[in-house]
């Protein structure tokens, strides 16, 4: 059995100076090849944990420890984070003015990497995979999400996923918004990134984007924590009779 890329510890994370506890006692594991969906209620704190994950400076980790590829990232920043292989996929993408789609790929890539971009490969790569995405080639030269819609913008994220390989990847809500074709596209775009090598961590309320992916396991959040874990016929099973159902099937 391979060593874990993921693994969270007790988490207890809070946010304000008043400290008010999101997260508390959370533990997760999360093996290479493996998909990990998150579910729960509104506010139950599934984009807490993949913020908090992935470092974002607005929380505070103050008990617990987040293990990423066997180092200790707890308190590490989000650059550190990305280097080591992590990536967030937001569920509302930020516009970035002044700074086009292609040369934000360029400089991320060559930030993961360490190394030199290699121009024309990396303008092939990035060609076929836009191509692959239904993406107008034109976007490439467009400030990054500036004017793009809603669709556009998740393709944007997907591309991003594409081109840099990520060994985790944190969607929250990526299919959010997006009509069925779109949903479909970034589907797509989800199978052809993951493989036995790398993780999906998924936060969504629409099976559609599972299709074509083995889930593993599904996490539902609810009290700062993670209260039950099954397999992929739990998004089924949720999705049909609600989280209140399987409350009160649970204090039975």
């Amino acid at each position: 059995m391979s060593s874990p890329l993921l693994e969270v510890k007790d988490l207890q994370v809070t946010v304000g100076e008043e400290q008010k506890v999101l997260l508390d006692g959370l533990n997760l594991t999360v093996c290479p090849g493996e998909t990990h969906v998150l579910m729960g209620h509104n506010g139950a704190g599934k984009s807490t944990l993949m913020s908090a994950l992935m470092g974002d400076p607005r929380y505070t980790v103050t008990r617990g420890q987040i293990i990423f590829r066997g180092k200790d990232v707890t308190h590490e920043g989000a650059d550190v984070r990305a280097r080591a292989g992590m990536f967030l996929s937001f569920q509302t993408p930020e516009e970035i003015p002044g700074v086009t789609l292609e040369g934000f790929l360029r400089t991320a890539q060559s930030a993961v990497t360490g190394k030199d971009v290699k121009v024309l490969a990396f303008r092939r790569e990035l060609s076929r995979q836009m191509e692959a995405l239904g993406m107008d080639p034109a976007y490439a030269d467009r400030y990054l999400n500036v004017g793009f819609s809603g669709g556009e913008k998740k393709k944007a994220e997907i591309l991003q996923l594409l081109m840099l390989k990520p060994k985790l990847a944190l969607l929250d809500e990526t299919d959010s918004g997006l009509d069925v074709d779109a949903v479909k596209t970034v589907a797509d775009g989800v199978r052809a990134y993951h493989n036995k090598d790398n993780a999906l961590i998924i936060i969504t309320h629409n099976a559609k984007i599972l299709e074509g992916l083995t889930v593993d396991y599904v996490h539902v959040l609810d009290d700062k924590k993670i209260v039950r874990t099954g397999d992929g016929r739990l998004v089924g099973e949720i999705i049909e009779e609600g989280f209140q159902a399987l409350k009160e099937e649970a204090e039975k």
